[in-house]
């Protein structure tokens, strides 16, 4: 995704912040300064005329009328105030806490499908600066099997989603349809012909299978008849080795490399929507379920 939304939200937060500050130390006492000035003109101007009765309610009110307008802010500090909370509290939790994705292709199928919205835990790996990307604190390292958000090596611009298979220093082998770590083969077993559905079809017929990556077990793809990229490689420091669970047909580390850990967004742990207008639109049950 080419939009940088988080800036978007850092460029609104420091606008309205500026504005509401301008106003609070600047214009806010001119505005009071002028209507003190504006008042002691009024009751010079009503004391001249000696009005009495309805004639001095009637200007009287309408003083006040006058006043009103000279005190009241600007538009675009009241929409300043009312927003720079908002868009703080949401910059806060998307930058440090918890941020939403949308699933858009099939990559991960069958643990994550087209149209699931995501939930991402940006604090597991480390908090950061926010558009900057630099951690400011470590707080832990992906495990084998997470399945992880982060900036495409390619194009940061792009944010993907893969399983970790790799961890930094690991030899990573994939052949036969089968992961290899340090020369082991991680453990499958078969589970049966996936039936997809939506944007899923495309995938309709593959076996699907039980895979084991350290503690987490999950679901993954297999097309048998589809010939698949092998080779091994070692992971090097500082990087991790990502696949997607639809195995032929994702575009991963086998085609492209490893993940710097500075390209790291966050965990994937829950998945809070899915929309698919080809399956016809909300599928509940997959609302509220966690990522394995």
């Amino acid at each position: 995704m080419n939009f940088d939304f988080q800036g978007l939200m850092l460029l609104l937060l420091v606008v309205s912040g500026v504005i509401w500050a301008l106003d609070h130390w600047k214009w806010a006492p001119r505005r009071r300064a002028t209507e003190r000035r504006v008042k002691a003109s009024m009751k010079q101007s009503l004391d001249k005329k000696d009005l009495v009765g309805e004639k001095k309610k009637l200007a009287e009110d309408e003083n006040k009328e006058k006043l009103a307008e000279i005190l009241r802010e600007p538009t675009y500090v009241e929409y300043a105030k009312s927003f720079f909370p908002i868009i703080l509290i949401v910059f806060v939790m998307r930058s440090f806490l918890v941020e939403p994705f949308r699933i858009p292709s099939g990559s991960m199928m069958p643990t994550l499908l087209v149209g699931d919205f995501i939930l991402v835990n940006k604090f597991t790996y480390g908090v950061r600066l926010p558009v900057a990307g630099a951690k400011i604190l470590d707080v832990g390292d992906p495990e084998r099997g997470d399945v992880v958000v982060f900036r495409y090596p390619k194009d940061p611009s792009l944010d993907y989603i893969k399983r970790v298979v790799g961890l930094p220093g690991d030899r990573v082998g994939y052949f036969n349809k089968t992961i290899y770590i340090n020369g082991k083969p991680v453990a499958q077993e078969e589970k049966g012909t996936y039936i997809g559905i939506g944007g899923g079809l495309s995938s309709d017929g593959d076996s699907q299978l039980i895979e084991r990556l350290g503690e987490v077990e999950h679901d993954i793809l297999i097309n048998p008849a589809q010939r698949a990229r092998e080779g091994e490689v070692v992971v090097p420091e500082g990087e991790y080795f990502v696949m997607g669970d639809n195995r032929d047909n994702s575009n991963d580390s086998r085609f492209w490399g490893t993940v710097p850990e500075d390209h790291l967004v966050g965990k994937a742990f829950m998945i809070w929507m899915n929309w698919d207008s080809s399956a016809g639109g909300v599928t509940w049950g997959r609302i509220g379920s966690s990522i394995n």
